[in-house]
């Protein structure tokens, strides 16, 4: 795959042209630094493609913009699954043939390999990664928080919360902590009662809630003090906690698992090379090595078994992934087609309950 960058004809030596980069935009933080670390230096040394990185709080809202304006800048994005599909049915996205993605090395093809949804027509899964509740353990001497229920309990756990601006899971939690079982949560989310009951929940915490909007946000308030419990991305707790020493708790129970992966914007430049970058960081030991820089579990099937030791230590990472047997005993899917066909009056109603 390494690129040639000249050929030796019968007339002696010709330069080839200057392959383009590719350009790329991720979430930043230890989760952009997977990308980098697994994805895109070994992609740069094997193919010779420069891998341009930048960030952004959700890469899907700039990729809209800028395909909607004819203006497109990046080759390939990392998104939420609710919003490929959503950007996919707008036709602001690249179709993406599963032909072109990697067998697994017993030679399984890729569309067996990887988990049940990984694959759509404009999206390749690259992790699986969770929304969980974490805390402060040392702001909690005695009892110990476990639950969604004890996330609303100020008096048993005092403190302020942090969670994420926006009705996508903020809602499933609610319904969880007032003793919904997750396998009933979406069918309740469908009608108006269950609505009402989970803005009711949210009612009881809302004057003790910091919202955040960018996933580095989490870890800082709870680092400064300023919140005990966090309702956050599993991997940004873990690097907080495993990286920098941080006494960050998580609790999987109530955990809400969705896939993140590559998107190629509609008009993208650099298409070609976004394909084959696509096609090198879908493989199974790339995704299993990005596995060992932050705890999101890749949805290759082939790859779990690959993912090694937390990276720079001797400890197992398979114990913090979300998608380890026992972290998910009580855990809920993010439903897909609910929030394609609710998102947006959803979040109207959020931003209206959050203004009152």
């Amino acid at each position: 795959m390494k690129r040639t960058l000249a050929l030796t004809t019968a007339f002696g030596l010709v330069a080839m042209p200057a392959f383009a980069d590719v350009n790329l935009l991720s979430w930043g933080g230890a989760y952009g630094n997977s990308h980098v670390e697994a994805y895109a230096k070994p992609f740069e040394a094997e193919s010779g493609i420069k891998v341009n990185i930048a960030d952004a709080d959700n890469p899907a809202t700039p990729i809209k913009a800028m395909v909607e304006a004819g203006n497109v800048t990046s080759d390939i994005a990392s998104v939420e699954y609710a919003d490929a599909v959503r950007l996919c049915d707008e036709g602001l996205l690249e179709l993406i043939d599963e032909s072109v993605l990697a067998p697994a090395d017993d030679g399984t093809e890729a569309a067996d390999d990887f988990i049940e949804g990984a694959i759509t027509d404009c999206f390749v899964g690259t992790d699986v990664y969770s929304m969980i509740i974490a805390y402060d353990d040392s702001k909690f001497p005695d009892a110990k928080p476990a639950t969604p229920a004890d996330f609303f309990d100020l008096e048993k756990f005092p403190g302020k919360r942090t969670m994420r601006k926006g009705a996508k899971f903020n809602l499933e939690l609610a319904l969880m902590a007032d003793g919904v079982p997750a396998a009933e949560v979406y069918d309740l989310l469908e009608t108006p009662e269950g609505v009402d009951q989970a803005f009711a929940k949210l009612d009881e915490i809302k004057s003790s809630v910091i919202w955040w909007e960018a996933g580095a946000q989490p870890p800082q308030l709870l680092a400064d003090g300023e919140v005990t419990m966090a309702y956050a991305f599993n991997g940004r707790i873990f690097d907080a906690a495993q990286g920098e020493g941080k006494p960050f708790n998580i609790i999987w129970d109530g955990q809400i698992y969705e896939m993140e992966g590559w998107v190629i914007p509609k008009g993208a430049p650099n298409k070609e090379e976004a394909l084959e970058f696509v096609t090198f960081s879908t493989a199974s030991a790339q995704q299993a090595r990005a596995a060992e820089f932050i705890s999101y579990g890749p949805p290759r099937r082939s790859a779990a078994a690959l993912v090694g030791n937390i990276e720079g230590t001797e400890e197992p990472m398979g114990p913090h992934l979300p998608t380890t047997e026992e972290n998910m005993s009580n855990a809920l899917g993010s439903n897909l087609d609910f929030w394609v066909d609710h998102d947006a009056e959803l979040n109207e109603r959020f931003n209206s309950w959050l203004a009152n």
